[in-house]
């Protein structure tokens, strides 16, 4: 009997095992990790003296570093962004609140619909330099009303 056709066939045989094998799932397999991300309100607060007022949602998993919530705003001028404070970030699987304030230079924002930038962004030590290291980033048309 020749030999070259049983090992083409135990070689594809083998294969199927192996491929088998790789899609099943472990017992032993560990929990998913879950996705991180960050959410804005579609509603912002503008007060009388142009302070502008974020809120939304994050989600983080550890990180090397601190990690922060920062939020710009963009409205009349789509290149123009306009960095609305930034806050702490708690990096620990749950989802948690955040809200950032900030003015914009010269009164530039005014009530009315915005496009609005949320970064989870960890800062990790290099030598003596920070690298940014975005966690999540998330774009939204939000409205900032007169508060």
């Amino acid at each position: 009997m020749p030999v070259r056709p049983l090992l083409g066939t135990a070689s594809c045989a083998a294969l199927l095992l192996l491929g088998a094998a790789a899609a099943a799932p472990s017992a032993a397999a560990a929990p998913s990790v879950p996705a991180e991300y960050v959410t804005v309100d579609p509603e912002g607060r503008i007060a009388a003296d142009g302070t502008v007022t974020l809120t939304g949602t994050y989600l983080c998993v550890g990180g090397e570093a601190p990690v922060y919530v920062s939020s710009s705003v963009s409205q009349s001028e789509p290149d123009v962004n306009h960095g609305i404070g930034g806050s702490v970030a708690v990096c620990d699987g749950k989802e948690h609140r955040w809200q950032n304030s900030g003015k914009a230079a010269d009164d530039a924002l005014t009530a009315g619909p915005v496009k609005v930038e949320a970064t989870l962004l960890e800062l990790r030590a290099s030598g003596i330099l920070l690298l940014p290291v975005p966690h999540a980033v998330s774009h939204h048309d939000v409205t900032l009303v007169k508060s």
